[in-house]
């Protein structure tokens, strides 16, 4: 671990201390996660141990400055992904006129993401969850909407998890497809607020189906959000892409490490990356691990999940091309 890298905050005031810290030291925790280091505390006198103690340091006085009111957990959290990405400008993203006035992209990639939705027809964001795909797309959407850009907002994802028959859930249709459609739903919430998003559906202004409904129509004028596109069929996909009529845009987003599609069944959101990737107009956001912006772990648990997939490729090539082999010479047998 190395010798502790001591640091005092100056100049001293209890108040910005307890902000800083937060409730039993909640926002340290915090902190200590994020970077893999141990922070010992006596008053204003800070004791950091770990490899990246340097960055914990900066840390500490960043929030600090920051600390003349509270800081919450949602505060620390976001703050540290902003000083990792401090020196590429996340800062510059397009502003998005919702309820949350301070929302805005946190890591380049998502800076780049929302620049391309303004800018293409059609956009795919693709990459691990936390990432903020189907959040700041929905943001966007809202974003269009309020400024009468769009007349109306449409939001879908295939309800594959339980391959489309929902007949053992119970309640109407509504009710059946409603856990599928929820954190579309939160989103809208957050952004727009319990009462006008209620009073939006009501008019008929935002929509939310399963992907199945979305056969045979044709979207004008509107905002359309695929989620979850990574358990779209190709021919789902398709449909889809084929529905966007005139004045409307439409952002994709999936996790291609996450397919739940019948073994064999490739994913309508891989297909589409090959075929469409030199479409005009169509544009692609990659995300990776470093644009997490949920708990510190996320990241790290992206990571690990990633290095198990590397680990197990070579042993799963070499258990093909040994079943290919004995495959060969049970052919070659005289019968």
């Amino acid at each position: 671990m190395g010798r502790p890298l001591e640091i005092v905050l100056d100049p001293p005031d209890n108040g910005r201390l307890a902000n800083l810290c937060g409730v039993l030291d909640e926002n340290l925790r915090q902190i200590e996660t994020a970077y893999d280091i141990e922070i010992a505390r006596r008053g204003d006198r800070f004791s950091l141990t770990g490899l990246q103690s340097q960055l914990g340091v900066r840390a500490l006085r960043h929030f600090y400055e920051r600390a003349e009111a509270h800081l919450s957990i949602d505060d620390i959290q976001l703050g540290l992904i902003e000083l990792a990405n401090r020196s590429q400008a996340a800062q510059a993203a397009p502003a998005l006129l919702t309820r949350k006035s301070e929302l805005h992209g946190r890591t380049p990639r998502q800076v780049d993401y929302l620049r391309a939705i303004q800018a293409h027809d059609i956009t795919f964001g693709i990459g691990p969850a936390g990432t903020g795909k189907t959040y700041l797309a929905v943001a966007s959407a809202v974003d269009a909407f309020e400024r009468e850009h769009v007349e109306r907002i449409i939001l879908t994802r295939p309800a594959v998890e339980a391959g489309e028959r929902l007949g053992f859930l119970p309640g109407d249709l509504a009710q059946k497809v409603d856990p599928y459609l929820r954190p579309l739903y939160d989103a809208l919430y957050d952004l727009m607020g319990f009462d006008r998003v209620a009073k939006l559906f009501e008019r008929g202004s935002i929509e939310i189906a399963p992907l199945a409904f979305m056969r045979g129509r044709t979207l004008n004028h509107a905002f359309i959000i695929l989620d979850e596109a990574q358990n779209t069929t190709p021919e789902q996909m398709k449909m889809f892409l084929t529905r966007i009529g005139i004045g409307a845009r439409a952002v994709v987003t999936g996790d291609l490490t996450q397919v739940d599609l019948p073994r064999g069944q490739k994913s309508g959101l891989r297909e589409a990356r090959e075929v469409l990737a030199k479409v005009r107009g169509i544009a692609f956001t990659e995300f990776l691990k470093e644009d997490v912006v949920r708990h510190p772990l996320v990241a790290r648990i992206v990571e690990a999940y990633d290095a198990q997939t590397a680990r197990q490729a070579p042993e799963a090539t070499s258990r093909s091309e040994d079943d290919n082999h004995d495959q060969d010479r049970r052919s070659r047998r005289p019968r």
